[in-house]
């Protein structure tokens, strides 16, 4: 791992945003998803959620499973965190789960969602779902998202694209997001 720890600041918040880890930009800027993947996804919550960066920022807890910059892999992009350094970050993410009991959780890319869900999957079989989980002990919403990479085109064709509208819709209307939009 490499760089500085990035995570949200400490708000008391019923929906948890859960990313893979941040990017090589992330640990100057001091806070998650503030580089090219951060644009998308906070375009998409303004578009299809209503809700901007700034707001977005000050309600929700964003977390990821790794906290430093893992590094950049060998064919380009960045590498995806060991599974030493998702286990030696767990312990953060437990701990945040038991202090805010959130309601929803929001993760983001399939290492995000492979942690919340408990078992590999493919983002076909899982984007624009609601599931009920118990994570860190907690039973909680889950509707995952695709990562805003540039890398990965998925979320542009379809049917991610199709996959991704049903998920945000779904995310707009659970109870948790509409008390922070009211």
């Amino acid at each position: 791992m490499q760089g500085h720890s990035v995570h949200g600041p400490a708000i008391p918040a019923k929906i948890m945003l859960l990313g893979q880890a941040p990017g090589p930009h992330e640990g100057k800027l001091g806070k998650p998803f503030a580089w090219t993947a951060g644009k998308t996804l906070f375009r998409w919550f303004s578009s299809a959620v209503g809700i901007d960066e700034e707001t977005f920022r000050a309600k929700i807890y964003i977390t990821a499973v790794a906290r430093c910059f893992p590094g950049k892999a060998s064919g380009g992009g960045d590498r995806k965190p060991r599974p030493s350094e998702i286990a030696a970050c767990g312990r953060f993410v437990a701990r945040e789960v038991e202090i805010l009991q959130p309601e929803l959780v929001i993760p983001v890319g399939i290492l995000a969602i492979e942690q919340v869900l408990g078992y590999k999957t493919q983002l076909v079989e899982i984007i624009g779902k609601k599931m009920r989980v118990t994570w860190h002990g907690r039973e909680v919403d889950a509707i995952p998202l695709p990562h805003p990479s540039g890398v990965s085109p998925w979320h542009k064709i379809e049917p991610g694209k199709f996959l991704l509208e049903k998920a945000l819709a779904l995310i707009a209307a659970h109870p948790a997001m509409r008390s922070v939009l009211h």
